[in-house]
């Protein structure tokens, strides 16, 4: 069997149903099948695309203060890229080793040499070590290259070596 023939096996099903009905039961089916229809697109078509218009319509200030904020940043961030950039003098021993004392941080060794920062730290407040590491960060631009911190019985204390390498800003 072929599918034309499966195809008008079905049609001719339909007709004959179609003719058993009386001209009121076919105006009644008509009806039904054309709300049954429109229903359907309305479903399928309209209704997706009002509910997202609907939806777009309710982001829209949100998505318009987020590109203004985009904006206002990338304008700021073309003015820092536009701006020279700053130097840091390069940090002596002495500054170094005063910095340290000023937060009760005594070095068992300590040696410098270029832009790298070569210490030893033993049975120091872990806190200290880190708040001292914070503030060269943020006023010499001081960086951690490498790090070995270990921790002793005593809560809070550590034993630390540490590689430290100053980003003056000088062109390397």
């Amino acid at each position: 069997m072929s599918l034309a023939t499966t195809i008008a096996q079905y049609r001719e099903r339909a007709n004959t149903l179609w003719l058993a009905r009386t001209e009121q039961e076919r105006r009644f089916l008509a009806v039904g099948g054309a709300v049954v229809l429109l229903a359907l697109l309305y479903l399928l078509l309209v209704d997706p695309a009002v509910e997202g218009r609907a939806q777009l319509n309710r982001q829209l200030p949100q998505l318009r203060q987020q590109a203004a904020e985009l904006q206002a940043m990338a304008q700021e961030a073309s003015s820092l890229a536009r701006a020279p950039s700053t130097q840091v003098a390069p940090l002596s021993r002495e500054a170094v080793d005063a910095s340290l004392n000023g937060r009760g941080l005594k070095p068992q060794s300590l040696s410098m040499t270029a832009d790298y920062i070569k210490l030893q730290l033993n049975n120091v407040p872990f806190a200290g070590l880190a708040a001292w590491l914070d503030e060269q960060r943020r006023a010499n631009r001081v960086l951690v290259q490498d790090a070995v911190v270990t921790a002793l019985p005593v809560a809070g204390q550590v034993d630390a070596n540490l590689t430290l390498r100053q980003n003056t800003g000088a062109a390397q």
